[in-house]
């Protein structure tokens, strides 16, 4: 008797889950983007939906939520007015075949790892980038020549080819324009980027490599640049196990990885940000860390446009490789996965309208798309979890042999 309550009761049960999952893809489906956002304001409206239902219960409903393909899931958290993309997988990569049959590729590879680019020959773009750390330096800030520090974190290049403006503050229009900075700065490689034509034509070997590259031994900043650029934007993340469980493998991520997918497009609001298959807008963004009239202060892309509205705005990375990026932020502050979320989770608004614009008209104020988040410890642990299913394996190439070395 007891055995055929229970398993009615069960049945039920799975009914009743069966018949909100249905419910809810319905009501899904049915609003349209300005109803969805009106709804989203009162929270997650699925984990509302299934606030009621033990954990296990919650986490398997939200799975069967992700079995279909992207488009079948659940809309995001978009506020209203931002433009996004749909999460999806990483393009098949074969650009790394260009390493060995384009020779301005080539040529670029080369230079990317030859430190006779800098003023004292011992500093190249490797020195900051470099393939076994993400193509980034694991460093808070950039070191360079001298061993002076600048003040921003290094990027990494992976999936460089996306970025319309390079820089945390956009600054340059092409990774052409980019390639010049480094080079002359004091306080990265320090070379005479006038003299750095004549001091490679010095090195036995590239006149034969420009020549195979341009048809004719001639060197100019400009094919020094370009090379360098063809070359980094060859440079791709792998796949991750969030691709193949978009590619169809449903086995890919973890029910717990699942379900820190679902608050990462619904109740932790990150799509509003980070969407698309690289997880950036490419915008710039103030998230309240400009440290403004403290120390640490960096007052972002308001230094390129002069527009006070830019104030303590940066642009947004990409999430692809995170774990392999550390530390975070434009100024490397953070390297705890928790911490970050704990940060977002605050709303970060704490300094806004702290100084009257009558007083300082500079004064920065974080991007209203930010909001407490009300995220309870395991919302943030399943986060946690999503965001590191993120990296693939990690990245590893045999640098190249550089011409000439010993010979000069």
């Amino acid at each position: 008797m007891v055995r055929k309550i229970v398993m009615k009761k069960t049945s039920y049960f799975i009914v009743l889950i069966g018949m909100l999952t249905l419910c809810s893809a319905y009501i899904s489906d049915r609003l349209d983007n300005k109803t969805w956002h009106e709804a989203s304001k009162m929270g997650d409206f699925y984990h509302d939906l299934y606030s009621f239902l033990p954990t296990d219960s919650l986490t398997d409903s939200i799975v069967n939520l992700y079995q279909g393909p992207v488009s079948d899931w659940p809309k995001p958290n978009i506020d209203s007015g931002i433009v996004y993309q749909e999460l999806g997988a990483m393009p098949g990569n074969k650009e790394y075949l260009k390493w060995d049959n384009d020779d301005t590729v080539k040529l670029g590879k080369i230079l990317f790892f030859d430190p006779r680019l800098s003023r004292s020959s011992q500093i190249s773009c490797s020195s900051c980038h470099e393939p076994d750390m993400a193509w980034q330096d694991g460093r808070t800030i950039a070191l360079g020549n001298d061993h002076l520090q600048g003040n921003r974190n290094t990027p990494s290049l992976l999936n460089v080819i996306i970025q319309k403006e390079l820089f945390w503050d956009g600054r340059a229009g092409s990774l052409e324009s980019q390639a010049t900075a480094p080079l002359a700065e004091h306080h990265e490689m320090d070379m005479d980027v006038k003299s750095l034509p004549a001091k490679l034509m010095k090195i036995a070997g590239y006149d034969s490599l420009f020549t195979n590259a341009y048809g004719n031994s001639d060197i100019t900043l400009s094919k020094i640049t370009y090379a360098l650029a063809s070359f980094e934007k060859t440079l791709r993340s792998k796949k991750s196990r969030f691709d193949f469980f978009v590619e169809g493998n449903k086995k890919a991520l973890k029910p717990e990885e699942i379900k820190g997918l679902h608050l990462f497009r619904t109740k932790a609001r990150c799509m509003n940000c980070h969407n698309g298959p690289y997880f950036t807008d490419l915008q710039y963004h103030n998230i309240g860390l400009s440290y403004y009239g403290r120390k640490f202060q960096d007052l972002g892309r308001f230094l390129v446009t002069g527009k006070k509205e830019d104030v303590g705005k940066f642009k947004t990375p990409t999430l692809r490789d995170l774990l392999h990026t550390r530390p975070w932020m434009h100024n490397g502050l953070f390297d705890n996965l928790t911490g970050v979320i704990n940060i977002y989770n605050s709303g970060m608004h704490q300094l806004d309208n702290k100084v009257s614009p009558a007083v300082d008209s500079l004064y920065p104020h974080t991007d209203p798309i930010l909001r407490p988040l009300q995220l309870t410890a395991d919302e943030k642990e399943a986060l946690v979890a999503f965001l590191e299913a993120l990296n693939p394996v990690e990245y590893k190439m045999r640098r190249p042999e550089l011409p000439g070395m010993g010979h000069e």
